[in-house]
């Protein structure tokens, strides 16, 4: 996956990292350039797949979803086999899946009400899906530091 970025396409990046809902005329002038310009950018910095989505971050609070918790889950599956991994995925309590080396096969950062609604999804999905041996789970006391945002440099 090799796509070539100019510090250009960096400072437009960095500009819609902070903030993705800017206008187009707004990120022109930040970067300088004119808007159709940047519009025809940003068009073609997506279909690269360069930019992934544009989203709105929810605080979890606010839907009542206070509990943050990391689950490093064991598989029986063998070398290239991600069936476990295809049903993780699908659940939405599951905000990131990652298939990791070491003692256990995935990390899974989830979100939920409560330490009893966090244990309903162990029981009632989790331990439904062929192939998952066992779980650890770490629960969040407090996050320091949370952010989707790629330290971009500023040239390549």
């Amino acid at each position: 996956m090799s796509v070539t970025l100019d510090s250009i396409d960096l400072a437009i990046l960095t500009q819609l990292q902070q903030d993705a809902t800017t206008s187009n005329t707004n990120l022109a002038k930040k970067v300088k350039m004119a808007p159709s310009a940047v519009l025809e950018r940003v068009k073609k910095l997506k279909q690269k797949g360069v930019i992934l989505e544009q989203t709105a971050r929810v605080h979890p609070e606010y839907i009542d979803l206070k509990l943050l918790a990391f689950i490093f889950i064991k598989s029986s599956e063998g070398p290239g086999n991600i069936s476990v991994a295809k049903q993780l995925s699908k659940l939405p309590e599951v905000l990131e899946l990652h298939h990791i080396a070491g003692e256990d096969c995935y990390i899974a950062k989830v979100r939920a009400r409560d330490p009893q609604s966090l244990a309903q999804l162990m029981r009632d999905k989790f331990s439904k899906i062929p192939g998952l041996l066992s779980t650890k789970t770490t629960i969040v006391l407090e996050t320091l530091k949370e952010s989707n945002h790629l330290p971009i440099p500023k040239k390549m």
